[in-house]
């Protein structure tokens, strides 16, 4: 018999679990966890774009692309629980108003103001504006992709520099990646994609190892503003590059 399949919140509720215990490592001053203190919008988000029908008949969307990303920046999914939440995206375009906490410690030079947050994750900008461009409504962009983070967990120097996981020692690192490869096999075992796509290497490897082969794994240009190749037209070479994916082409053409 196959294993149940867990909901959205579960898979939320069980990764916040296992990782609530976790003391920074050498090198973190803090460690922030959006899917605690922003566990309702993106509960919402999951709601409304991992799920389809409406009322009693509302079920979770299967087959689609997940895109896959790495972990929160600190003024996208930090401010707003929504991978690559950027803030003017997630209000405007995608249009989730759902309450955002606070962490129980914050960064001065970080510090969560939710939808009032008046910078722009540039990666979160350019994922979601060429998703509005391309597509035109959240609706028709979820028919064929649903974007999820890896790693909910945002890592900081005591400068408030940004730290990504894969520069995490090497003990730590190996116990975070457990915890989150087991949500993102319980993620691909509730709405079965029929590929996943790394946002960057780094989410591609992830994907890699937890699919084991089963579904196809690619990757696109992460787009980042320290990437000088995505400086240069982003949303083209992103569109170029899904288009060279079999499965994946289907939904840019």
């Amino acid at each position: 018999m196959p294993p149940s399949k867990e909901s959205f919140a579960d898979i939320t509720s069980s990764l916040n679990r296992a990782l609530r215990d976790y003391k920074p490592p050498a090198g973190v001053h803090l460690v922030y966890n959006p899917l605690e203190y922003a566990e309702g919008a993106f509960l919402a988000y999951c709601r409304r774009f991992g799920m389809t029908g409406s009322g009693q008949r509302k079920r979770v969307a299967r087959g689609r692309v997940l895109l896959l990303g790495m972990n929160p920046g600190p003024w996208g999914m930090a401010q707003t629980g929504i991978p690559f939440g950027a803030v003017s995206m997630v209000r405007d375009w995608l249009r989730i108003k759902a309450e955002v906490g606070r962490p129980a410690v914050e960064h001065p030079k970080r510090p969560v103001l939710g939808l009032a947050c008046e910078r722009e994750e540039v990666s979160g900008a350019r994922l979601w504006g060429w998703a509005r461009d391309r597509f035109g409504s959240p609706a028709a962009f979820f028919r064929h992709f649903f974007v999820y983070n890896y790693c909910p967990l945002m890592f900081m120097e005591e400068s408030g520099r940004n730290v990504t996981p894969d520069k995490l020692p090497a003990s730590f690192r190996d116990t975070l990646f457990s915890a989150c490869d087991d949500a993102l096999r319980a993620l691909v075992h509730l709405i079965e994609p029929s590929m996943v796509v790394g946002v960057g290497t780094f989410a591609e490897k992830r994907a890699a190892a937890c699919v084991d082969g089963h579904i196809p794994v690619a990757r696109i240009l992460h787009p980042s503003p320290a990437s000088p190749l995505a400086n240069r037209d982003w949303a083209g070479t992103v569109t170029r590059q899904l288009r060279a994916m079999p499965i994946a082409a289907l939904a840019v053409a």
